[in-house]
């Protein structure tokens, strides 16, 4: 069955398993690279850090070790492992459906490919079992968003199929896991001489590359910005200085009757 074999070792029969390791290792290049840039380029570090000195100036109260970690280990179980920030609803269970997805797959990958990727190994079936349903579950959250929880596709009447350069992430990551999948499908056939198994490898070799090598034009770099981010918000909140912003008012909320007519959707 599809979901117990390991596509890597099958592929290792053709193709040297430092190969796949030496390409796991260039993707890992490429997003340090990708990242350094974006830094550079961006200045968001730079920021990031001159922010929490200003902040500090207007704090009210002087928090300590244990209150940091607790504040800290909050924003890591609510806002970065169960994306809090984005309520209950269609748009935060896509997320972690890509998110988590993702994980999977890339660990099954790294797995497979560093310490069973010989044709004589005994995988676990675990391992392959991770790698396909991390697959799936990208395809499925990735596809959702994509198609229907898009700004600018449900709140602006944008076509699906308009892309601009800030959907290169989601894009690539979808299609490195669908032609991942279709690829390890294909091959457990064993088709031999035909061609289909191979297209979709390239597939999948090129989704790869652009996902890891556009990282400088992407939002994969968000990815590492985002955590720091929030937990240095919910540290500013805890120590009063609001990250400069004004404290929030007293005064009730008067939005008049046509906020009751539709749910807040346009951004």
């Amino acid at each position: 069955m599809i979901l117990f074999a390991n596509p890597f070792a099958i592929l290792a029969e053709t193709v040297s398993p430092i190969f796949m390791q030496s390409f796991v290792v260039a993707m890992v290049i490429l997003i340090i690279i990708g990242t350094l840039l974006d830094i550079i380029h961006k200045k968001n570090v730079k920021y990031f850090f001159e922010n929490a000195k200003k902040a500090k100036l207007s704090a009210t109260k002087t928090l300590t070790t244990g209150e940091k970690i607790s504040v800290i280990s909050k924003t890591i179980v609510s806002d970065i492992a169960t994306t809090s920030e984005l309520g209950a609803g269609k748009r935060r269970a896509a997320h972690l459906l890509g998110m988590y997805g993702t994980i999977l797959f890339w660990i099954g990958s790294a797995i497979m490919i560093f310490c069973y990727s010989n044709p004589s190994s005994n995988t676990p079936s675990f391992w392959p079992i991770i790698w396909h349903v991390g697959a799936i579950m990208t395809v499925i959250g990735g596809g959702w968003f994509w198609f229907f929880l898009r700004v600018d596709v449900y709140s602006e009447a944008q076509p699906w199929y308009r892309i601009i350069k800030a959907d290169l992430f989601v894009l690539a990551l979808v299609a490195s896991s669908l032609f991942g999948l279709i690829w390890s499908y294909l091959q457990s056939l064993n088709l031999n001489d035909r061609w289909d198994d191979k297209v979709f490898l390239v597939l999948f070799i090129v989704s790869n590359l652009v996902l890891f090598g556009g990282v400088y034009w992407s939002k994969f770099a968000h990815m590492f910005y985002k955590p720091g981010a929030a937990i240095q918000k919910n540290l500013a909140e805890a120590d009063g200085s609001r990250d400069n912003l004004p404290p929030e008012s007293d005064a009730p909320k008067q939005f008049g009757l046509g906020i009751t007519r539709e749910d807040p959707k346009h951004y």
